[in-house]
């Protein structure tokens, strides 16, 4: 019995049944935990999104920018970019089974007993345990409610730029949902900077850096666990922040860390990627 946490699938199907098969994963007594982004810019979203729902309570998710922007296009508040590949997924016979299971998805999950607390982007310096806990759940609850269409229309936005807890209304849920699934580069005090997403050991703006450089409000003890961010390759130089991107979609491969033990299996990628680098 194991538990392994894998990094942004974006729709590398092949790679990720490799992957599975890899780590010998036996979906009687596995679990499986997705960092989000798992479709988009891959060749088969649509077998990947399918394969993962029809893995049931075996599979913990939350969701990703890419996720949400599935779903933003989905509910018609964006539109498809050139380099999206959600069409067959939009197209599908079972769309909305798919993509009903997929907004019920938590920004947020955590698990006492592992002492691990796993979001897309990371946890902001600026929240303890109980405030993202607390936090991702507000913006769960939106997503499920009759006023995520009108969240949707206002999503895309880099503003507000840091959290403050008397933010109120669609700012303070955009916030949520930004710091929780695109956040990279920030201030001490978590102020946001959307514009740079190489990567962090490579030198970064006057006044920024990566989020997880901070001293975080999480219990020293916790681990961390995160996608989104493929120019680290896999590193963080920061014990227990585990970053779990390893560019699989961009021709590099699909990481699994297993929670029990901190050993990393990869797989790599079957495709090339002939896409740019360009993040929503």
């Amino acid at each position: 019995m194991a538990t392994y946490a894998i990094g942004d699938v974006q729709g590398c199907f092949k790679p990720l049944l490799s992957l599975l098969e890899n780590i010998n994963f036996n979906d009687k007594t596995d679990d499986l935990w997705f960092a989000g982004d798992l479709i988009n810019r891959g060749p088969d979203s649509l077998a990947t999104l399918r394969f993962i729902y029809s893995l049931g309570d075996k599979a913990k998710v939350v969701l990703g920018n890419h996720d949400l922007h599935l779903l933003a296009v989905a509910h018609g508040y964006s539109n498809l970019k050139k380099h999206d590949t959600l069409a067959d997924i939009l197209n599908a016979p079972d769309r909305d089974q798919l993509l009903n299971w997929l907004i019920k998805q938590p920004l947020c999950h955590y698990d006492v007993e592992l002492n691990v607390i796993m979001t897309h982007a990371g946890v902001p310096p600026c929240w303890n345990l109980e405030q993202t806990i607390t936090l991702a759940e507000e913006a769960h609850q939106l997503l499920m409610s009759n006023q995520v269409d009108r969240f949707f229309d206002v999503m895309y936005s880099n503003t507000p730029e840091i959290w403050h807890d008397d933010l109120q209304g669609f700012d303070r849920y955009r916030t949520i949902v930004n710091y929780l699934t695109r956040m990279r580069f920030c201030k001490s005090n978590s102020t946001l900077d959307f514009k740079q997403t190489g990567a962090a050991y490579k030198g970064s703006k006057s006044g920024f850096s990566a989020w997880f450089n901070y001293p975080s409000k999480l219990p020293k003890d916790m681990h961390v666990v995160f996608g989104h961010w493929a120019s680290l390759e896999g590193k963080t130089h920061v014990k227990n922040i585990h970053a779990l991107d390893t560019g699989c979609v961009w021709g590099n491969a699909l990481t699994a860390l297993r929670l029990d033990d901190w050993q990393r299996f990869r797989s790599s990628s079957t495709h090339q990627n002939i896409n740019k680098r360009n993040d929503l």
